[in-house]
């Protein structure tokens, strides 16, 4: 392939493990087998967008999962897929020089670069509580974010407000699309963003040339299309009724199902048991603590508390309600059989004269019905007979 050997060595990669990026972000945008030479042959030819990295009221847990991020490795891949121009916590200039970065994107490339947004932006009293160089949040979101040819809001708190926009929200925050309606925003939310998940989007939009179908919230449907709780690795102890009652106990060390301590699994759309985070080891719920709807808009507050129990969820103890029927079913059929083998023995058992001896019968016994209720009747009147 032209100018993969070039890439390779620039990226400090084998062309093995390049290909084996490529072929791990194309499974992660769900494309075809077929695509991953289409991205490749994109990541070393096409010409890298121009991005700026924007932070608001954050706690750099986005910039920290992206500089810890290993498949792909940020400085062997992630640098060389975009121009990241300006980034206040990885940039090497610092105060005016800084600024001049950013505004020279702006200004020199208005409609073409990307902004990504990190953070909430406050709103109340004109924007005061976060400024950057002199200028609050607000107005920078408004002039860089309104003059970009997309903005991804990774994160929570740029994505939706999340934490600082939480009751009582003191200070307005709201997320990117709240506070700038006209601009072009991706939500890539968690708390924080999976960095496979950006670098997936990145390219998309570097291979297509646009971004991949969103779903109603505006977030790529490849990774929020998905319910959590349907892939969830304890789905199974949902379904037995198994469920974790005290941190700590056995159905926790056995890995049973978090529900009653607060998952909100049930209600929240993320890829997070299937690309998981730290290399695809592990995520918070595989690890024992419960899922808290970071994807989901207003989770701080529409879902409760972090280990509140969400309402009855439906299917819970599904598989255990079917045993419990099934066991039914079988002491049900059983008693049946046992009942069709009394009337069968009552049957047989009925007693003949024998050989000249004259019928002893009533006319109501000489009905040819085999009902097990006449059978009872039988054996009572017989028994009155032995014993008058």
């Amino acid at each position: 392939m032209k100018g993969l050997k070039d890439c390779t060595l620039n990226c400090q990669l084998s062309r093995r493990t390049f290909l084996q990026f490529c072929s791990v972000i194309a499974a992660t945008l769900a494309l075809p087998s077929g695509s991953v030479s289409k991205i490749a042959e994109a990541i070393v030819n096409k010409q890298k967008p121009y991005v700026v990295w924007l932070e608001f009221s954050d706690c750099a847990a986005d910039t920290e999962a992206l500089l810890r991020a290993t498949n792909p490795a940020v400085e062997n891949v992630l640098l060389d897929l975009i121009s990241i121009e300006y980034h206040e916590t990885i940039m090497s200039p610092s105060g005016a020089g800084a600024e001049k970065s950013l505004t020279d994107v702006v200004n020199q490339h208005r409609g073409e670069y990307l902004a990504i947004v990190e953070g909430a932006i406050p709103t109340a009293n004109a924007g005061v509580y976060c400024c950057v160089s002199g200028k609050t949040a607000l107005e920078r979101a408004r002039e860089v974010c309104g003059n970009a040819r997309a903005v991804i809001a990774v994160g929570s708190c740029a994505s939706f407000g999340g934490l600082a926009a939480a009751v009582p929200n003191p200070t307005a925050a709201v997320g990117v699309k709240t506070a700038v309606p006209q601009a072009n925003v991706i939500n890539l939310p968690g708390c924080p963003v999976n960095p496979i998940n950006l670098t997936a989007l990145l390219v998309h939009y570097l291979t297509f040339g646009s971004f991949p179908a969103l779903d109603n919230l505006s977030r790529p449907l490849f990774a929020y299309g998905k319910r959590i709780h349907d892939n969830c690795e304890r789905r199974p102890h949902f379904d037995a009724g198994q469920f974790v009652k005290h941190w700590g106990d056995e159905g926790h060390r056995l890995g049973w199902c978090l529900y009653e301590m607060g998952c909100k699994g049930p209600q929240s759309y993320m890829n997070c048991p299937t690309v998981r985070f730290n290399q695809g080891v592990s995520w918070p719920v595989m690890s024992g603590h419960p899922c808290f709807a970071c994807a989901m808009p207003d989770s701080w507050d529409a879902l409760g508390p972090i280990y509140s129990r969400l309402p009855n969820v439906k299917g819970a103890g599904l598989e255990a309600a079917a045993d419990t029927l099934g066991l039914t079913l079988v002491t049900g059929a059983a008693a049946g059989a046992v009942t069709h083998a009394a009337i069968r023995l009552l049957k047989s058992k009925r007693e003949k004269p024998r050989h000249g001896e004259p019928t002893v019968e009533t006319d109501y016994y000489k009905s040819s019905s085999t009902s097990i209720e006449k059978k009872v009747h039988r054996r009572i009147h017989k028994k009155r007979e032995i014993n008058p």
